[in-house]
C-alpha cells in the first residue's frame, strides 16, 4: 500500500466522490454562519445543516467536502496524549433525498480498498444493533462474513442530538495490526485501545424523533458520512498518531528545532511540543476565517489557545516570538487544500505577534507573582487558590483560567472556578458602570479614539450611491481589530465612501458593504474625530480584514426618501418666514426616511388657518417641481447670494449652497432629491411649543405620507366596523352613541342610588348623640365612591345637623367617605381630619375638606373598627 500524504489523500478523497455525480464544495469558514448552537464549525455536517433540515436548498442533492473543524471542549487536555488536537479536517460525502444505503456503503469500501489500497481483509464493519438493511448490504452484497460485522447499541451505533432528524451509522474498523494492541485476550473491534481504529462512519438519516423517544420515518431520507483526514493519514502512513502524519511532523519536527530538542525522547517535553503544534495550527486557522483574540466568545478560545502555546514554549526555552514563524510553516503545508491561508498570510502573522508580544509583557510577572501565590499556599495549609487570585492572574496578567488550573494542576493544586466566576462577574458589572464614565473631552470613551489620528475618510456620495474603496479600520465594540466575521457586530472606516454621516440633522445613510468574501449590513453612518466616516453595523456572511477591497452600496430607497424630507424642511422653512415674518430662525431639525421635525423661533402658537397657508405654500413649490441646484462657492459668495445660513453654526471657507429655484437658497451638506416635484406631497401632523419661543412642526412626505393615510384609513374602517355604519355616517353614529351612554349613565346612577339606599335600609336608629351633636357611622354593602358621597348628600338631608360616616367594602377593597354640616363644622367637627385618623385601621389613605372627604384601603377586617373609632374622634373634635 502506497503510503499517501495529508494533501494527496484530500484531494483523491474530493475527486472520487466527484466522479459519483457529488458537487465538491470548499470548506466552510470556522464561524458558523446563522447558528447559534455553536462556537466554532466542529464537524462535515455542521454548515450544512440547513441544508438537512430544509431551510435551504443544497446547490446539489449530492455535496462532497473536506471541512476544517476545531472542537476545543477539553483544552487543558489537549496533548497531554497524542489521540486528540483542537485542529482536525472532516471528509464528508452528503446525499439530501437522493441516494441511501446502498450506495454509500458501496461506495466508502471502494474508496478505502480500490482507491486507497488498504487490505480488504482488516477492514471491519460495524451497524446498529436493529439495522438488518445495512447489516445484508454488508454481508449479502459486499461478501463480509458475519464474523467480521459488528452489531453495536445506540451508544455507539445510532447518531441523534435531542429532537429532530436521527438515524443508525454504520462504522468501519481497520485493524492496524498487534503492535498497536493491548496484548489482552479477546482484544477486538470496540476495544479501547489503538490496533483497532475507526476510520469512516456513514450515518443514514431515516427517522425523526420528536423529543420523547417516538421515532417516525422521514420521507426525506439523508446520507452524513463523516472520515477524518489525519486518522486515515495515520492508518495510510502506518504512523503512531495523528501528530506523526506527515503534514503535522513536519511542523512538529520544527517546534523540536525552535527547541534543540527531539519528540519522543522526553513524555514531559513532548507534551509541550504536542501542544504548540497543534495550538499554532489551529490558531492560523481560525485568524484566516477573521475570529480576532479577545475575552469572549470564540475570540476568548483562540487567546487561551495563543497564550497556552506561548507558556508552553517557555517551558521548552523557546527565546522571544515563535508563532508567527511556526504559522509560516503551516500555511506552507496546509495551502493546497486551503488557499486563503496563502492570501492572509500578513494579517495572520500580524495578529499572531501582536497577541504573542501583548502577552510576553505580562507572562514572566504572572508566573512570579503565580509562584509567590503557590508559597502562600503552602504557608496557610492550602492547595486551592482563591478565586480573586486566580482572578487577578487573569485581569492583570492575561492568564486565561485553564492555564493557572493547567499551571498548578503540575503541582497538585486547585482552583477555586466558582470564586474566579464570581469575581469575574462583579467586575463585568463595574465595567458596565464604567463605561458611563467620560474622557477629559467629555465624550463618552469610545473604542474610536483608539484609530490612529492620520486616517480620514473622504464623503464622494453626492453623485453616487455605490462605490469602491479600501478598508483602512475594522473595530468591534471595544477594540480595533485585523478582522470582522460572520455574525460579529463592528464598525468600518474606509478611504471613501457614498455613505452619508448623520450630521446637520439628517440621519445617516444604510446600506451594504460586500466583496467576495463576505457581507455587512450598514445599519447607521456616523461621523467620528478627525474626519473620518464609521459605517455601523452586522457582517451578516463570510468575513472582511483591514486593507479588503470592497463595494460600499448605499440603500436608494432609504436615501430617496430622506432626501424628499429634507429638501422638504428648505421648502418649510422659507414657507414660514414668508407666512408668519421674517423673525422666523432654524433652532433645530431631524430628517430621515420616515419623517421630518423642524425647530424654528416664534413667539405664539400658530392659528389653523397659518398652518394651512404653510402647508398649502410648500404643496404649491411641490407642483411647481422646482430645480434643485446645489453649488459649491466661498462663505462669502454664499452670503451675497442671499443664502439662509444657521444662527452660531461654524462653517469652512468653501460651503455647499442649495437653491430650489427662487423660491429658497440655504446653505447646506445634506442629501437632496432633484427637483421638488419628487416629494409630491407634504402634511402637517403637529405644531407644538418645544421651550420658550421655540415651536416644533412634525411633517411627512412622499412613502411616508402615503403610508401615514393607509394606516389612518385602515383606523377609520375599523371604526367604521365597530359602529355598524358607514364612513360618511361615522360622526353622526358616534353622536348618536355619546347621548345614548349619557342618558344610561344617568339611569344606572339612579338604579345605583335606590340600591344602595335598600342595601342600607333604615339606619337612622343608630344615630349617636355627642356633646349634643348627631354623628352616624354606618357600613354598607358593595357601594363605590360616587355611591357614598350620594347617600352621604341624602343621610345629612335626613340628618340635619352632624356628621356622617360610611364605610363600603367592594371587591377585597374599602370605600370610605365622611361628611359634616356646617353646623357640625363651627363645633370643630372636621371630615378631612376624621377620615385621616380612621383610614389606616382598613389598611388605607385619604383625606380631604372640613365638610367633605373620603379613603380608599385594603383591609375590609378593620372597617368596624374604624367606624367605632370615627365616634371618638368626632367627640375629641368638638371638645
Amino acid at each position: 500500500m502506497k503510503k499517501y500524504g495529508v494533501n494527496e489523500l484530500r484531494k483523491m478523497f474530493l475527486e472520487f466522490f466527484e466522479s459519483k455525480g457529488h458537487l465538491a464544495m470548499k470548506s466552510f469558514s470556522l464561524v458558523p454562519h446563522n447558528d447559534n448552537s455553536l462556537l466554532l464549525i466542529n464537524s462535515g455536517m455542521a454548515p450544512l445543516k440547513p441544508y438537512f433540515t430544509g431551510q435551504e436548498i443544497p446547490p446539489r442533492r449530492r455535496v462532497t467536502t473536506c471541512q476544517k473543524c476545531i472542537r476545543t471542549g477539553d483544552i487543558e487536555n489537549i496533548g497531554k496524549t497524542a489521540r486528540h488536537g483542537t485542529f482536525f479536517e472532516m471528509l464528508g460525502n452528503f446525499s439530501f433525498g437522493d441516494y441511501f444505503k446502498r450506495e454509500a456503503i458501496h461506495w466508502s469500501w471502494e474508496f478505502l480498498t480500490e482507491v486507497v489500497g488498504l487490505a480488504p481483509d482488516r477492514l471491519y464493519p460495524s451497524v446498529y444493533v436493529d439495522d438488518d438493511e445495512a447489516y445484508d448490504i454488508w454481508n449479502k452484497e459486499m461478501g463480509i462474513p458475519e464474523e467480521r460485522i459488528f452489531r453495536f447499541g445506540k451508544e455507539d451505533n445510532f447518531w441523534e442530538h435531542g429532537a429532530g432528524p436521527c438515524g443508525p451509522c454504520s462504522e468501519i474498523y481497520y485493524d492496524r495490526g498487534e503492535k498497536y494492541g493491548c496484548g489482552k485476550p479477546g482484544c477486538t473491534v470496540g476495544c479501547e485501545c489503538d490496533r483497532y481504529i475507526e476510520v469512516w462512519n456513514n450515518v443514514f438519516t431515516q427517522f425523526d424523533n420528536d423529543g420523547h423517544g417516538n421515532y417516525t420515518e422521514l420521507q426525506q431520507k439523508n446520507i452524513d458520512t463523516g472520515m477524518g483526514l489525519e486518522r486515515l493519514a495515520v492508518v495510510v502512513q502506518d504512523v503512531d498518531s495523528l501528530f506523526t502524519v506527515d503534514t503535522n511532523k513536519a511542523l512538529l519536527d520544527q517546534v523540536c528545532a525552535m527547541a534543540h530538542t527531539g519528540y519522543q525522547e522526553d513524555e514531559k517535553k513532548d507534551v509541550s511540543l504536542r501542544i504548540i503544534a497543534d495550538h499554532v495550527k489551529s490558531c492560523t486557522f481560525m485568524i484566516s476565517d477573521g475570529i480576532m483574540p479577545s475575552n469572549e466568545g470564540r475570540g476568548y478560545v483562540l487567546r487561551r489557545l495563543l497564550r497556552r502555546a506561548a507558556r508552553h514554549g517557555r517551558l521548552l526555552g523557546i527565546e522571544g516570538r515563535f508563532m508567527a514563524e511556526l504559522s509560516k510553516t503551516v500555511i506552507a503545508l496546509s495551502k493546497d487544500g486551503y488557499p486563503e491561508l496563502e492570501e492572509k498570510q500578513s494579517m495572520i502573522l500580524k495578529v499572531l505577534s501582536e497577541e504573542e508580544d501583548k502577552f510576553n509583557k505580562t507572562i514572566d510577572q504572572g508566573l512570579s507573582i503565580l509562584s509567590d501565590m503557590e508559597q502562600a499556599m503552602v504557608a496557610a495549609g492550602s492547595s486551592v487558590l482563591t478565586g480573586a487570585d486566580a482572578f487577578k492572574l487573569y485581569d492583570t496578567y492575561g492568564f486565561p483560567l485553564d492555564l493557572t488550573i493547567e499551571i498548578l494542576e503540575e503541582k497538585n493544586f486547585k482552583v477555586d472556578e466558582e470564586g474566579f466566576q464570581k469575581a469575574m462577574k462583579e467586575q463585568r458589572e463595574k465595567a458596565r458602570a464604567a463605561r458611563k464614565t467620560t474622557n477629559y473631552m467629555g465624550a463618552d470613551v469610545t473604542v474610536y479614539q483608539s484609530v490612529p489620528a492620520e486616517i480620514t475618510s473622504a464623503f464622494v456620495g453626492y453623485d453616487r450611491l455605490i462605490h469602491d474603496s479600501r478598508i483602512s479600520v475594522l473595530t468591534t465594540e471595544t477594540e480595533i481589530v485585523e478582522a470582522l466575521t460572520d455574525g460579529e457586530t463592528g464598525t468600518i472606516i474606509a478611504d471613501e465612501t457614498p455613505f452619508y454621516g448623520t450630521m446637520g440633522g439628517q440621519q445617516g445613510d444604510v446600506g451594504v458593504i460586500f466583496c467576495e468574501n463576505g457581507r455587512f449590513q450598514v445599519e447607521d453612518t456616523i461621523h467620528l474625530q478627525g474626519g473620518k466616516i464609521g459605517h455601523v453595523g452586522k457582517m451578516t456572511e463570510g468575513m472582511f480584514k483591514t486593507g479588503d477591497k470592497v463595494t460600499l452600496q448605499v440603500c436608494e430607497t432609504n436615501r430617496l426618501s430622506t432626501g424628499k424630507n429634507h429638501s422638504a424642511t428648505h421648502l418649510l422653512q422659507k414657507a414660514l418666514r414668508t407666512v408668519l415674518g421674517d423673525h422666523v430662525e432654524q433652532a433645530g431639525s431631524y430628517v430621515d426616511s420616515g419623517r421630518l421635525r423642524f425647530d424654528f423661533t416664534h413667539f405664539s402658537a400658530m392659528t389653523p388657518e397659518e398652518i394651512k397657508k404653510v402647508e398649502d405654500l410648500v404643496n404649491e413649490k411641490i407642483r411647481e417641481n422646482l430645480l434643485i441646484v446645489t453649488e459649491e462657492m466661498s462663505l462669502d459668495e454664499a452670503r451675497k447670494s442671499g443664502a439662509m445660513a444657521l444662527f452660531g453654526e461654524k462653517y469652512s471657507d468653501t460651503v455647499r449652497v442649495v437653491k430650489m429655484g427662487d423660491f429658497s437658497v440655504e446653505l447646506c451638506g445634506g442629501t437632496h432629491v432633484k427637483d421638488t416635484g419628487v416629494i409630491t406631497a407634504f402634511k402637517i401632523l403637529s405644531e407644538t411649543g418645544i421651550a420658550a419661543n421655540v415651536r416644533r412642526i412634525e411633517a411627512l412626505t412622499g412613502e411616508g405620507l402615503m403610508a401615514y393615510y393607509q394606516e389612518t384609513e385602515r383606523e377609520l374602517h375599523d371604526a367604521v366596523k365597530a359602529a355598524k355604519t358607514t364612513p360618511a355616517e361615522l360622526t353622526h353614529k358616534i353622536e348618536s352613541l355619546l347621548a345614548e351612554i349619557k342618558t344610561l349613565h344617568s339611569e344606572n346612577e339612579k338604579l345605583k342610588s335606590k340600591l344602595a339606599n335598600s342595601s342600607m335600609g333604615d339606619v337612622m336608629n343608630q344615630v349617636v348623640e355627642v356633646e349634643g351633636l348627631k354623628v352616624l357611622a354606618v357600613k354598607v354593602a358593595d357601594v363605590d365612591m360616587n355611591g357614598l358621597r350620594n347617600l352621604g348628600d341624602q343621610l345629612k338631608e335626613k340628618l340635619g345637623q352632624g356628621v356622617v360616616v360610611i364605610a363600603s367594602a367592594q371587591d377585597g377593597k374599602v370605600n370610605l367617605m365622611a361628611s359634616a354640616t356646617e353646623e357640625a363644622q363651627k363645633r370643630g367637627a372636621h371630615a378631612g381630619n376624621l377620615i385621616k385618623a380612621i383610614a389606616g385601621l382598613v389598611g388605607g389613605g385619604g383625606g380631604g375638606r372640613p365638610g367633605m372627604a373620603q379613603a380608599g384601603g385594603k383591609n375590609p377586617a378593620g372597617i368596624q373598627e374604624a367606624l367605632e373609632k370615627a365616634i371618638q374622634v368626632v367627640k375629641d373634635q368638638i371638645e
